[in-house]
């Protein structure tokens, strides 16, 4: 996310949307004491901070060849970037991939549970408990030149949003300086927000790759980081993200929550995009003024191929790609989930990021594209357990890093 992306694809690409993004639901604080208090501690900054442990035997996974195949063969896909990238969250290094890569090329697809059993241990990131939500790959009105019904423009990356040079601003924890601009005096600051791009301060610099005929749409289509636009003679073009201006993302279904308007009561809506996008098209001022409570914004890249492009440079497939927090759960893993709602319930493969997709075993699985994937995307939000597969070996080195940091 969707940042590519969910999620808003974070390099795209989601969408928690009113969900709360907690593995459980935070009690209600009670009136603090008078006197000092104490600080509550931060919370973990990566995987080996948040605590990792051996997981069940493969057996309780429940795994069998035909669950299995499909995330093999997206695994192979993913190896072509696994193999010399640097992982984030310190639990796997190139040389883990090279092995099983090399192996994953000649594997039998009708024995691919053994392949996860030959390669993979379980291991269990902080206390396992997983929240998952859904992403798609939206379909809206939309042309390549603008023309009447189509006044919303969808904007590549203005060549002034750039990273900060080193110095200029704190390191992140993915290792990279924040996206902003240089001002006409050479210092580093945030970027235009969401409301400023849309009060028009990109037009005329021919940043346009597209107009679309729905500015909520548009929104929403931010959100999940990758998406189609149709136009009245059937032609597509298919967009995918490639910049945020670096602002922080802000989940408008929280906000609608803690207004009151989350739940069934009158006045009240479902917490799903479905529901969401209901009361911004029913209360259009309250609305975009929700909407704008969303700093952030997404620049897109025109896309070819067969698939949205995920944070792993692979196309994200239907079914079986999830994004993840790079810094909990290695890009390129298997991760098994048991839910709550079978489903999401499965073996599936780590391939893409989102800019509301924080944390250990927060979730957001990919469903692809039509009105079914937009169902289920809008109103997935399931609790239970998640298990990471890492290379054997991967999970000894990680404690013993641990243990000496």
């Amino acid at each position: 996310m969707p940042p590519p992306g969910a999620a808003q694809r974070g390099g795209p690409p989601v969408a928690s949307y009113a969900a709360p993004a907690q593995s459980a639901p935070a009690p209600v604080a009670s009136p603090a004491p008078a006197g000092p208090t104490s600080l509550l501690p931060p919370p973990p900054a990566n995987a080996i901070q948040a605590g990792l442990r051996a997981g069940p035997e493969f057996s309780a996974l429940g795994l069998t060849d035909a669950t299995a195949r499909p995330a093999l063969v997206s695994f192979r896909e993913s190896c072509p970037a696994l193999v010399n990238r640097r992982d984030p969250s310190g639990l796997v290094q190139p040389e883990d991939w090279q092995r099983i890569c090399a192996s994953a090329t000649q594997w039998p697809a009708d024995n691919a549970a053994g392949f996860f059993y030959a390669h993979f241990e379980t291991v269990v990131v902080g206390d396992g408990r997983a929240f998952v939500t859904g992403y798609y790959e939206p379909e809206i009105a939309g042309v390549r030149q603008r023309q009447p019904g189509y006044d919303t423009p969808v904007y590549a990356v203005p060549p002034d949003l750039v990273h900060a040079r080193p110095g200029d601003a704190p390191v992140r924890p993915n290792g990279m300086t924040p996206f902003g601009r240089y001002d006409q005096n050479g210092q580093f600051t945030g970027y235009f927000d969401r409301a400023q791009i849309e009060s028009g301060i990109l037009a005329g610099r021919g940043l346009e790759i597209g107009w679309v005929a729905d500015p909520v749409e548009l929104f929403f289509l931010q959100v999940q980081g990758s998406g189609r636009l149709r136009g009245p003679d059937g032609s597509v073009i298919r967009i995918g993200y490639a910049a945020d201006n670096g602002l922080s993302y802000v989940n408008i279904g929280a906000a609608m929550r803690e207004r009151g308007l989350i739940g069934t009561g009158p006045g009240q809506y479902p917490g799903s995009m479905q529901g969401i996008m209901q009361y911004i098209r029913e209360h259009p001022e309250q609305g975009q003024a929700l909407m704008l409570q969303n700093r952030s914004y997404v620049f897109f890249r025109e896309l070819t191929g067969d698939g949205p492009i995920g944070a792993l440079g692979v196309p994200v497939r239907a079914n079986v790609s999830i994004a993840v927090d790079p810094l909990f759960i290695p890009l390129g893993a298997p991760v098994a989930l048991q839910m709550d709602r079978s489903a999401v319930s499965g073996l599936w493969v780590a391939q893409d990021t989102g800019g509301a997709i924080k944390g250990a075993n927060r979730i957001d699985s990919f469903w692809g594209a039509g009105q079914e994937a937009r169902t289920i995307a809008g109103g997935m939000a399931s609790r239970g357990a998640a298990v990471v597969l890492l290379p054997r070996g991967a999970l000894a080195r990680a404690m013993a890093r641990g243990a000496a940091q």
